[in-house]
């Protein structure tokens, strides 16, 4: 059996140059996207990070800062940034079948079963594919394990030198070289800029890299693990490796021994392809304004529950226990959150069903006097759409869930057809108060037709 090899592509800034693949004139600028609602940034260019502006931070907070820099605003433009990206899943998959999309902005690719002499072009290749094909840029980091993978990824970003591709492998211990010395500088309690020698990094051995990764940006540790670890003396990820597998696993859990291995070189994460089913499925959404109209609470939740639905048919399962909640804006006194769920003796994926069931259970709770800022649905509990049993008590209506299944089926092949959303549920326009305001959102270039680009010649 060969061994596993990994490759992590991940695209650059991905809303960012999503915006700028329709404007050029944004290159060099800084650029940030915001949140449903323009809530808070949710992507930032690298002149935006110059800036010191945070990830999260909240636009309020920073308009004058905005303002003051010239930094560029758009709203979540996502229903763009969801078509580029699968036009990106598509260039991918010519290159190789074995394919994990991890992310909307980042795919693991198997490529054990190609034949491949130099990861280092083949990665090169891939991002100009993608780069002439699409015209977003990416980074590529190719390694035995996936977290080393998504190591060499990151490191392939933030090093010029590198032109967007590190191929990793680990090597035995080697006497350290002059030019492997780095230095960590510029720390501040946001961030921390790693500078090596001028000449080369591209020289460097599989420790130092490991060396020059911070333990918090191991993928699996983050700010939450990262403390314990340094408590113990773990500051980087050659650190993290150079630990016992038990101590590891006493650490974090099994999850610790299965990093340890991972960073030597041992693949302990698969592929999962594309399709694999989901354990849960949620759609939440902060609201254009708060608001506590029964009509438009009502319309917010059932547009979740519709989507959730859609997406658990997708997946060919049922669900067995369906939730929601709501909560105030937390940036204001008396935030309060609520939750409820209920559980279905018969399970559904019946979007009228679940819209009955979750708009019921919102009203248990629902105060016209609240403003509501924030609310969601959630399904789990799923088994397979084939796994619907009858019973001895005669609890489940044959014929009457063949009907809902025919009607699903109905509902969705004319969406497909049409276009989504064109036959929905009457609950669904009971108001619009909740809709993401979009006020800075760039046009929807490569999905609506009526806000196609539109170019002006001169006689």
């Amino acid at each position: 059996m060969r061994q596993p090899i990994f490759a992590l592509i991940d695209c650059n800034n991905f809303f960012v140059s999503c915006e700028r693949l329709f404007r050029p004139d944004l290159e060099n600028k800084p650029v940030v996207v915001m949140s449903s609602g323009d809530g808070c940034v949710v992507a930032r260019s690298n002149e935006a990070k110059a800036l010191g502006i945070p990830m999260g931070a909240p636009v309020y907070k920073w308009r004058q800062f905005f303002k003051d820099n010239r930094v560029v605003q758009f709203s979540g433009n996502f229903e763009l940034y969801g078509d580029i990206s699968r036009r990106i899943t598509d260039v991918l998959a010519s290159v190789t079948p074995q394919i994990e999309v991890y992310s909307v902005d980042e795919s693991f690719l198997g490529l054990s079963e190609l034949k491949i002499d130099d990861y280092r072009a083949w990665g090169r290749a891939v991002r100009d594919k993608i780069w002439q094909w699409i015209g977003i840029p990416v980074s590529v980091g190719v390694a035995p394990t996936k977290t080393l993978a998504k190591l060499a990824a990151n490191h392939a970003k933030v090093h010029p030198a590198l032109n967007s591709v590190l191929s990793l492998s680990p090597l035995p211990p080697q006497p350290e070289r002059q030019r492997e010395r780095f230095i960590l500088s510029h720390s501040t309690a946001k961030n921390r800029v790693r500078i090596f020698p001028s000449d080369s990094v591209k020289g460097l051995s599989f420790h130092a890299w490991l060396r020059a990764t911070p333990v918090q940006e191991v993928w699996g540790v983050g700010w939450r693990l990262a403390p314990r670890l340094q408590a113990e003396g773990v500051h980087d990820a050659l650190q993290l490796s150079q630990l016992r597998p038990q101590h590891a696993q006493q650490l974090m859990g099994i999850h610790g021994r299965q990093l340890v291995a991972e960073l030597n070189g041992l693949s302990c994460y698969p592929l999962e392809r594309e399709g694999k089913a989901q354990k849960s499925i949620a759609r939440t959404r902060t609201f254009g304004e708060d608001t506590g109209d029964i009509g438009s609470l009502e319309a917010a939740l059932a547009s979740f529950a519709a989507k959730a639905a859609f997406r658990l048919r997708v997946d060919h399962q049922l669900a067995r226990r369906a939730g929601v909640f709501a909560t105030t804006n937390k940036h204001k006194p008396g935030y309060q959150v609520w939750r409820r769920e209920t559980y279905f003796p018969v399970p559904t994926a019946d979007t009228g069903k679940l819209i009955a069931s979750v708009v019921d259970l919102f009203h248990k709770f629902y105060n016209p006097h609240v403003k509501y800022h924030r609310a969601g649905v959630w399904l789990q509990d799923f088994v397979p759409v084939d796994h619907l049993q009858t019973d001895v008590f005669g609890s489940v209506n044959v014929a009457a869930e063949g009907r809902s299944k025919a009607r699903m089926q109905t509902l969705d092949s004319i969406n497909e057809r049409f276009g989504r959303g064109k036959i929905r549920y009457a609950a669904e326009a009971l108001g619009n108060k909740w809709e993401p305001k979009h006020r800075l959102r760039s046009p929807r270039y490569v999905t609506r037709w009526n806000e196609l680009p539109v170019v002006h010649t001169l006689k």
